[in-house]
């Protein structure tokens, strides 16, 4: 697990004003606590810590270097504006080498299921217990060749050493199902029609044209106009 070392700044002024100011100068405001500390408030460069959630994931362990000392520590909350995806706000949880730690972390899924089958992720993430200094960024999951009813759960993940599955082992994490057919297909629509009341139009469906050709009406005008002319 890659360990990203950050210079932080103390932060004395608080509320949504010093934030915005903070941000405008180009660092994220943060807080860090934990091992019975009071809470510290402090600033991160925002740069440089996008560029470690980007590389180490959001379970990225920093080095957070204040007034001179170093202090390991987690991220334990990330708040970023919906739009812009700037980062609001950071919260930092302290932690010593050797130390387990609880992380939520994320299954990624790699390869292609069996033809004709469909594959469901039922859990995102899963929970660990593990070496702070040795979280995982993520879990792969290998689903090659997978076929219907041929699920995957918690407790077959592949885990890394030294991690303690704390998500119930039975819990399903991705499932696969049988891709439906043309014709269950449009059973399946026929049904939420009728659901709906709605009902379908045989003439649309054969492709008849309602109504006259627009030239017909055209061609009377212009033979009126000749009539009046002669």
């Amino acid at each position: 697990m890659a360990d990203f070392r950050l210079v932080a700044e103390p932060r004395t002024e608080f509320g949504k004003g010093s934030a915005r100011r903070t941000r405008r100068a180009g660092r994220v405001p943060a807080v860090m606590y934990g091992h019975g500390q009071d809470v510290v408030h402090l600033s991160l460069p925002a740069r440089e810590f996008a560029a470690a959630l980007r590389n180490g994931g959001t379970n990225v362990l920093l080095t957070v270097v204040l007034d001179g000392k170093e202090q390991l520590a987690l991220t334990k909350a990330v708040q970023r504006d919906p739009l812009t995806r700037v980062h609001e706000h950071v919260d930092l949880l302290v932690v010593r080498r050797g130390e387990l730690t609880t992380v939520d972390v994320p299954v990624i899924i790699v390869g292609d299921p069996a033809p004709d089958t469909i594959s469901n992720h039922q859990l995102n993430t899963v929970s660990l217990e593990a070496d702070a200094t040795n979280l995982p960024e993520s879990i792969e999951v290998d689903i090659t060749g997978r076929t219907a009813g041929n699920g995957i759960t918690a407790g077959e993940l592949p885990l890394p050493a030294g991690a303690t599955l704390l998500t119930d082992p039975e819990a399903l994490v991705i499932g696969f199902l049988g891709a439906p057919t043309a014709a269950q297909l449009e059973e399946e629509l026929a049904e939420a029609e009728a659901e709906a009341g709605i009902e379908r139009d045989e003439s649309d469906a054969d492709g008849d044209v309602v109504g006259e050709p627009s030239d017909q009406g055209g061609g009377e005008s212009i033979e009126a106009a000749d009539s009046d002319e002669s």
